[in-house]
């Protein structure tokens, strides 16, 4: 949205893992020829540490490019596994054949085994990559030193390397675990980017994404809050980064200020301190109930700039909104040239769909509800898994694209915020909902007091807190697994993981509905599908439901 007001060709500051984007410190540059040592020495463990976000994922497929050909790689993502349910995966990965069923370590072990001194025999090398290993149990690392044993009169027929979060390293040194501890040939605990590097690392995909001549879109004092704020971690800096420039373009700013970066840190981070990232996985829904709690409380105070920060990001039980299973339709989209204000005078008087701010909130949550708003639209949003999406428009095609009901931030003739609920746009004016009546106004009047600015909510997959892309792992994706085997009529394979296939089905879909093919699951393709399926809460269910509610009642 953005990355044309910046002159870029695309968003720089995605945390989907890119290759093209690869960033190499002097300590990645350390981590990886530890790496590469402990791979080439032939047997063992190889350890990897590093915080949420530091960069684990990318070194490891830095790693797994730069492995000699004759090379059988396992990749295990989802640790979180029995002894005999990993040993099972381990073979899968490998595509070694054992009894359907089994529960026999012993089974899985041989089989292994002899895959191992297959491979030896053929001179190729056997690796094992375990990531999130923190999430491992003590029986079940136990079990994987064993497979260490797997060995000739020369060398170790496994190699396995370990990924995972500080802890690991930490759990690695209790006593029960000191023969593990022992074997580990190589490790390297992946901190984050100092100072320097942070400001290299912005400027980095900055002009991997298009921008010409090193041109400085941040400020230096902006560079410095983005250091402060994320304490140099890659994956904070990118969340900071894209929320600013979001706020930037919606402010029509040239350059992203100090300022901006503290907004978006309010955002992404609550009130966390520098060295955020550090808090591990377990802080999580720490960070997000803060993120919620600064972002409701500071909604209550500033009301005439509500609409211009960037989407809500949170991890929340879903709940599905009323009216769900009606059927499905598009709304005609109106002309797309861009709107002014004409200058035409307006009583407020004559607008009765002029209505507060706190009022147009509870008539949206009302439609989607069917409940009276209780708590701070925000609060009441993440409870039910529902995402607030706002955006900065200046045609109406912008604003019904999502396809929501959405609340337009418009302007009293006396200056002071109002808003109102749209449901519907065509050449013959608009259809508004105030919570009790169905109102139809004129594009010019409605166009007088529109600011610009809209909000809308969307349905969340499970456990959403951003885009889900290639890699990715977890209840998310097995959502997203499911609504595509609904789609295609077939039964849903048992999959978490986001595997290059799944990428490939959602590059297909993009394509099939007009949208920036890239293979990634983000809001706007999640919202198409779901409207595919017939789940999305669109602008034709919200008028019928609201027209029912209104029991005939209209203004005009």
């Amino acid at each position: 949205m953005y990355q044309q007001f910046f002159g870029l060709n695309e968003q720089p500051f995605s945390i989907a893992v890119n290759p093209r984007y690869l960033f190499m410190s002097a300590r990645h540059r350390d981590a990886l020829a530890h790496l590469l040592y402990g791979v080439g020495s032939g047997g063992g463990f190889i350890l990897l540490t590093g915080e949420v976000g530091t960069g684990k994922t990318t070194l490891n497929r830095c790693l797994l490019e730069q492995m000699p050909e004759h090379t059988d790689i396992a990749i295990v993502l989802n640790p979180a596994l029995s002894a005999v349910e990993l040993l099972a995966t381990v073979c899968d990965e490998f595509e070694i054949e054992y009894p359907a069923g089994t529960d026999s370590l012993k089974v899985l072990t041989d089989s292994l085994h002899q895959f191992l001194l297959s491979n030896h025999r053929a001179d190729r090398r056997t690796v094992l990559m375990i990531d999130e290993a923190q999430h491992l149990g003590v029986d079940v690392l136990e079990q994987i030193r064993l497979l260490t044993n797997l060995e000739t009169d020369e060398k170790k027929l496994l190699q396995i390397i370990l990924t995972g979060q500080p802890e690991l390293a930490s759990m690695l040194s209790r006593p029960e675990l000191r023969q593990l501890n022992q074997r580990i040939t190589a490790r390297f605990d992946l901190t984050p980017l100092d100072r320097a590097e942070t400001r290299t690392y912005v400027q980095h995909r900055l002009n991997i994404a298009g921008n010409r001549d090193d041109r400085a879109i941040f400020s230096v004092s902006a560079l410095r809050e983005i250091y402060r704020l994320s304490g140099g971690v890659p994956r904070l800096i990118n969340l900071l980064c894209d929320r600013a420039m979001m706020g930037a373009y919606g402010r029509q700013q040239d350059r992203v200020s100090a300022g901006l970066i503290r907004e978006a840190a309010s955002e992404v981070l609550g009130s966390a301190p520098a060295g955020h990232g550090r808090t591990g996985r377990g802080g999580k829904w720490g960070w997000i109930l803060a993120v919620v709690v600064t972002f409701c409380g500071l909604a209550a105070f500033i009301t005439g700039s509500r609409y211009l920060e960037p989407a809500d990001r949170a991890e929340v039980p879903v709940s599905e909104p009323q009216g769900s299973a009606e059927v499905v339709a598009t709304p005609t989209p109106a002309g797309s040239g861009p709107l002014k204000s004409p200058l035409a005078s307006f009583d407020d008087t004559s607008r009765p769909w002029l209505l507060k701010v706190e009022d147009a909130e509870s008539a949206l949550w009302q439609l989607w509800s069917g409940q009276a708003l209780q708590v701070p639209l925000c609060q009441a949003a993440v409870g039910n898994g529902l995402q607030r999406e706002r955006l900065s428009a200046d045609t109406w095609d912008e604003v019904i694209k999502p396809n929501r009901p959405a609340i337009l931030a418009l302007k009293r003739e006396n200056g002071f915020a109002a808003a109102t609920v749209l449901l519907s746009v065509s050449d013959a004016g608009a259809t508004l909902w105030t919570g009790s009546a169905v109102c139809e106004a004129s594009l010019t009047a409605l166009t007088a007091a529109w600011r610009g600015q809209a909000l809308y909510l969307w349905q969340t997959p499970k456990a959403w807190i951003g885009p889900v892309g290639e890699g990715d792992s977890g209840s998310v994706v097995s959502e997203i697994v499911d609504a595509f085997a609904e789609l295609d009529n077939l039964p849903a394979p048992p999959l978490d993981t986001y595997t290059p296939a799944l990428a490939e089905r959602v590059r297909e879909f993009q394509r099939l509905m007009g949208l920036e093919v890239d293979g990634v699951m983000d809001a706007q393709t999640w919202q198409l599908l779901s409207d595919r399926l017939g789940r999305g809460f669109t602008l034709k269910k919200a008028t019928l439901l609201a027209s029912s509610k209104s029991g005939g009642a209209e203004c005009r």
